[in-house]
């Protein structure tokens, strides 16, 4: 990734949005994805429409300095991945994978670095080869109704155990995380490349993931950080590591010089 020259100059990051209906076909992405970006990762937000015969790939991963995969209420087609039929009741969002896992593959190889939540950390794992599946006991990964109370949606959690020395571990100083927990489908098979983050400490769910495949950070978590970015170091911490990537930050803190 080339080094940027005018020191003033904030690191642009690419939010994908989704293709939803309200009363009309939308682009949608959640605010709260938002503000953490400016906050705290210190980052101009592009949103990318998730239009394939509108987004131009090529053009995006030139201007861009790195992308977020947002989380969504739509699931990666099991046909991405070689899946069975979902269960009923829940949705995909075709164009939206199109686009995530072109402009997340441009990205990468041009040695910048990829983020996700949620569903971005599943198309991470399916962009590196890697397959889904229906959660292990759903019950303990969501619980709640996207037409009901969202505090009470966001609020369901568990435990995860984080790797030690990982990228989540060093930024956040603990071993074990108490996370929310939104959904529906999580990590089968693991991408190749990729290393575990973060496991689920009570059925051992895959929960977050790493790599550093062409010189950038890929990082991506299950729950959702942006929620209370606001009131938890441990989800601050995962912005403050999307700042450290987007300027080229390295395990060690240093800056990357490349170009």
């Amino acid at each position: 990734m080339a080094q940027r020259t005018d020191p003033d100059r904030r690191p642009v990051i690419g939010v994908l949005c989704c293709n939803e209906v309200a009363d009309r076909p939308v682009q949608v992405v959640a605010s709260r994805f938002v503000a953490p970006l400016t906050r705290l990762a210190g980052a101009t937000v592009l949103l990318v429409p998730a239009m394939p015969d509108t987004a131009d790939v090529a053009t995006l991963s030139t201007i861009l300095d790195g992308l977020l995969l947002t989380g969504s209420r739509s699931h990666v087609a099991p046909r991405r991945y070689g899946g069975a039929p979902l269960p009923a009741g829940q949705i995909v969002d075709e164009d939206r994978d199109e686009v995530a896992l072109a402009l997340a593959g441009r990205m990468i190889e041009a040695g910048k670095p990829v983020f996700g939540i949620c569903r971005g950390l599943q198309e991470i794992n399916v962009l590196f080869g890697g397959t889904l599946c229906a959660a292990a006991d759903a019950g303990r990964h969501h619980r709640g109704a996207w037409d009901g109370d969202y505090d009470a949606l966001f609020h369901h959690g568990h435990d995860v155990e984080l790797r030690a020395r990982g990228r989540l571990a060093d930024a956040t100083g603990a071993t074990r995380l108490r996370v929310n927990s939104v959904h529906q489908q999580g990590i089968d098979r693991l991408g190749g490349g990729l290393s575990v983050e973060a496991i689920a400490a009570d059925d051992g769910l895959v929960e977050a993931v790493s790599a550093r495949p062409c010189g950038a950070d890929v990082l991506g978590v299950q729950w959702h950080p942006e929620w209370d970015a606001g009131t938890a170091p441990a989800s601050r911490a995962f912005f403050s590591l999307i700042g450290a990537g987007l300027r080229g930050g390295t395990d060690d803190g240093s800056t990357r010089r490349t170009g």
